[in-house]
């Protein structure tokens, strides 16, 4: 952080999964707009480098690469990437995710697993892969997206709010293990919002009334944004644990 920046972002090197779209890329964007460096990693190729060529367009300094979370040494490329092109990492935001909505008695062991690979084991991973730099430096700062699925548990999400539930109580744990060392933890929960996270759901019913609901509640992922990039302005003294946001209606 510099004296000159009053947001506390300018210059803090911030490696994002699930880039390539949706929180993930909102995220991305004002980061880079405040000054800065990400690092962005996602499955979707093109997506994420659309998202790139958008911040490099408007001046940002960005770098990339294909990622997906489900493999530890690919969250390694991406903290590696970081410190050979920017030299530090300051901050990795987990926001990759995956969300298969049905009952179980669908039965769906793939979905499953799925759903704990990349919502669950993928954070992990982040954690493993930038804990080693974070400590080398004396700073560092994860934030992981979760969900309000964690806290309000409904037919349909049963696994995915397992994840959820799991990757809270894993946060909580995670900052109260790194505060000795002046490292910090933020988990960033929020409630429906206008992205692909109901794209996976392939039963009709669930489909439908997923789509219904996000028509007409669902916030937009910049808002999202709007809390990460709060987090990461705060000095290092300061460690936001949790912030929830969802539309004013969702109950």
């Amino acid at each position: 952080m510099t004296e000159a920046d009053p947001n506390g972002v300018c210059g803090k090197v911030v490696a994002i999964t699930g880039a390539g779209r949706g929180i993930g890329a909102a995220t991305a964007r004002l980061l880079a707009a405040r000054g800065a460096p990400v690092v962005l990693g996602s499955r979707g190729e093109q997506a994420l480098a659309s998202t790139a060529d958008a911040i490099m367009a408007n001046g940002g300094q960005v770098a990339y690469q294909r990622i997906d979370v489900t493999r530890p040494e690919d969250l390694s490329a991406l903290v590696d990437l970081a410190v050979q092109r920017f030299g530090r990492l300051d901050v990795l935001a987990s926001i990759a995710g995956v969300a298969i909505n049905a009952q179980l008695k669908s039965g769906e062991l793939d979905d499953w697993n799925q759903m704990i690979d990349v919502n669950l084991r993928g954070v992990l991973h982040g954690i493993a892969a930038a804990l080693p730099i974070f400590r080398s430096q004396g700073a560092g700062h994860f934030i992981t997206v979760g969900s309000t699925a964690a806290a309000k548990w409904v037919p349909g999400q049963a696994v995915y709010a397992a994840t959820k539930s799991a990757v809270r109580a894993l946060c909580d744990v995670l900052r109260q293990e790194l505060a000795p060392e002046g490292l910090r933890c933020t988990l960033v929960t929020p409630g429906f919002t206008d992205t692909d996270f109901i794209s996976s759901t392939r039963d009709p019913g669930e489909l439908a009334a997923l789509t219904a609901r996000r028509d007409a509640i669902a916030m937009s992922p910049e808002v999202v944004a709007d809390a990460i990039v709060f987090a990461v302005a705060q000095p290092n003294s300061v460690d936001v644990g949790e912030i929830v946001v969802r539309p004013t209606v969702q109950p």
